[in-house]
């Protein structure tokens, strides 16, 4: 793909969908870093689901430890994995509480710092929250940026520093909204729905169909 296929593939994408949204249900930073802390290897809905009723009771950091971690357990029992993220929640509440006065940090490192948050996680709060021009790498946009040929890598980190070289400033905050929602509903990983793809045109792939 080269540099005016890329800047084309975006102007496709953001003229079907001029301002996307993450699938996540959040109203404060502090539940879009809950909810993304939430959704490894869980789907948005299911997420959503559970997210719902929680925010509900806690809300706040302070709030979600005095529900205890067992407490919060029981709340998102319909999330995969939830014991595992219920203490990492729990951990992270408590040093927003008491090393950041409840308030979810805006710098990465700072963000990393917290427990069961990595790199895709803190990238994600930082766009989708702060509206800071990252590119969490996911399994859809690995898979989207192999195969269109837009930022071919063999690890996440080489897709997601090749995607800040090639995607033009003008697109980077909702780049990776796109990206995802394209990976979910079109380019899909058992059978990318090339027929239908509207930036079929500037992909590596669609172009090599008949």
């Amino acid at each position: 793909m080269n540099d005016a296929q890329v800047l084309h593939f975006f102007q496709t994408l953001r003229t079907a969908n001029p301002s996307p949204q993450s699938e996540l249900e959040y109203s404060s930073v502090f539940e879009c870093l809950a909810a993304v802390l939430l959704s490894a290897q869980a789907t948005d809905v299911g997420v959503n689901k559970a997210t719902r009723k929680l925010f509900a009771r806690a809300n706040t950091p302070a709030k979600v430890l005095a529900l205890g971690e067992e407490g919060l357990a029981d709340a998102i029992k319909t999330i995969g994995l939830y014991r595992n993220k219920a203490k990492n929640l729990i951990s992270t509440c408590r040093l927003l509480v008491e090393q950041h006065g409840g308030q979810v940090p805006r710098s990465r490192e700072a963000l990393e710092a917290l427990p069961g948050v990595g790199r895709k996680t803190a990238n994600v709060v930082l766009n989708v929250a702060f509206g800071e021009p990252t590119m969490a790498v996911d399994t859809h946009i690995f898979r989207v940026g192999n195969r269109t040929g837009l930022a071919p890598g063999k690890t996440p980190l080489a897709v997601e520093q090749g995607l800040l070289r090639r995607v033009p400033a003008e697109f980077m905050v909702d780049a990776h909204h796109w990206l995802i929602l394209h990976g979910r509903y079109v380019c899909q990983a058992r059978r990318p729905m090339c027929e239908r793809c509207s930036v079929r045109v500037d992909c590596d792939l669609g172009r090599s169909l008949p």
